[in-house]
């Protein structure tokens, strides 16, 4: 039986959890918390009796100025101003709230680097459908021997009430974006000078229960399918990846595949995984940084730390605005911090260790997961030995007309170069993410990669 009790760790909430199998689902009464103390999605209802607020439901009215159907958000709080700012002459104040990364990045740029700080929003929202079947999950879903995959899940949160680490990243992995997305967004590794070249890419993926063509018993093993198409620049454009996003890769690795426009042939692509090279990143991201992390988790051994409150960035409409360039965002050593908006919200704390035997260019990472969407909000990369090296931050966005929190842009800071890379930049882009769209089983299919190509 699950057992939680919650005690002061300094201005953190730390989690200490019991469980009786590593493994087990949670009891139907504690699933009925879900909807009562536990928002339907498992984050505490209630707020912090502070800058926290409990709540509420989320975004349930589109606001002013925005009408369904509209090409691109508008800020729904648009006479929020900040609070306060941190800067490197003050974050040792609040050295509580921050990771360790941002504290580097203070460090690091003591010039430019500053975090605002507005009101707490607790904007995210769901479906109706995907609160019902997250509760559903919450007493039948459970992780197979190993924690490399799950038993009886198809959507929504796996595990609303979990009680270990992995269990918390597998929430990360599997939340809900949409059933099937389409966007056009941009990735950019900017020289420590700042310059830097535009590469545009048109992703697109479809969980599998959402095919018009869905079988259950076809590809069982298969999350989702996601292609990614290069738009430019021009020596890119053409190439294509696919990807069959399974959900127990030690059982059945990834299934990758690239089509090279100039040889206009399609290949197996296994270095698509791990810390395989990012598609065109300049090193600057490993395979599993996309989406802050993704793939198979067996390389690490996951500790679940607590629960903590931290100031991670959040409702980031005025960095996705359309109305700024490019150029205003991308700037030496990091992105436009002026641009940004930081919240206090409560955060799962996970950390990922290196197991013996196991290669990965980075020997340890901490996750901070954000408890109303699962979304990953930072992640401290750290080398082999021991040394904090990658600093990642989400810039969190809720596309309240579909109901689907996800990102504005994802940023990985690396210490040592004074490089970065941004990545989903979509501001000068003709529109935003595009929801909903239907696929069939055929669409992705080597064969239909091969088709899709161009030069």
């Amino acid at each position: 039986m699950l057992k939680q009790s919650y005690k002061k760790l300094g201005s953190a909430i730390a989690l200490s959890v019991m469980v009786a199998a590593a493994n087990a689902a949670v009891t139907p009464e504690q699933a009925a918390e879900l909807g009562k103390s536990l928002t339907p999605m498992g984050a505490e209802m209630a707020g912090n009796g502070g800058e926290i607020p409990a709540w509420t439901g989320g975004i349930t009215e589109f606001p002013a100025g925005f009408t369904q159907g509209d090409k691109r958000l508008v800020d729904p709080f648009p006479n929020d101003k900040p609070k306060f700012e941190i800067t490197a002459a003050n974050y040792k104040e609040y050295a509580d709230k921050l990771t360790d990364g941002q504290k580097a990045m203070f460090e690091k740029y003591p010039e430019t680097y500053r975090m605002p700080v507005y009101e707490t929003r607790r904007s995210s929202g769901y479906p109706d459908s995907i609160y019902d079947v997250t509760k559903k999950n919450a007493t039948e879903t459970s992780l197979i021997a190993g924690g490399n995959g799950m038993e009886n899940y198809v959507e929504g949160v796996a595990f609303p009430i979990p009680s270990n680490g992995l269990e918390v990243i597998w929430n990360h992995i599997v939340r809900y974006r949409g059933g099937s997305v389409t966007r056009i967004a941009g990735q950019a590794t900017p020289q420590a000078n700042g310059d830097y070249q535009l590469v545009r890419f048109k992703d697109e993926f479809t969980f599998r229960n959402k095919l018009s063509d869905f079988n259950p018993d076809k590809d069982s093993n298969v999350l989702f399918y996601f292609k990614q198409d290069v738009v430019s620049p021009a020596r890119l454009a053409g190439n294509v990846l696919l990807v069959h996003e399974t959900l127990d890769q030690v059982k059945e690795p990834r299934k990758a595949w690239v089509y090279n426009a100039g040889q206009r042939r399609v290949r197996r692509a296994p270095q698509v995984a791990y810390d395989g090279p990012g598609t065109a990143s300049d090193g600057m991201r490993t395979s599993d940084n996309f989406d802050m992390y993704n793939g198979a988790p067996d390389r690490y051994d996951w500790k679940l730390i607590g629960k903590q409150e931290l100031y991670i960035p959040y409702n980031a409409y005025k960095l996705n605005h359309e109305d700024v360039k490019y150029d205003e965002i991308i700037q030496p050593g990091h992105i436009n911090q002026e641009l940004t908006r930081y919240e206090l919200h409560r955060v799962w704390k996970v950390e990922a260790t290196l197991k013996d035997g196991k290669r990965h260019i980075y020997g340890k990472r901490v996750f901070y997961i954000d408890e109303d969407t699962w979304q990953a909000s930072a992640i401290d990369h750290y080398d082999g030995r021991g040394e904090l090296w990658r600093v990642a931050e989400a810039h969190n966005l809720m596309f309240y007309d579909a109901k689907v929190p996800w990102y504005a842009v994802e940023t990985l800071y690396d210490l040592n170069s004074g490089r970065y890379l941004v990545m989903g930049l979509d501001n000068e882009e003709d529109s935003s993410y595009k929801f909903g769209f239907t696929r069939s089983q055929k669409d992705y299919t080597p064969a239909a990669l091969r088709r899709s190509g161009r030069r």
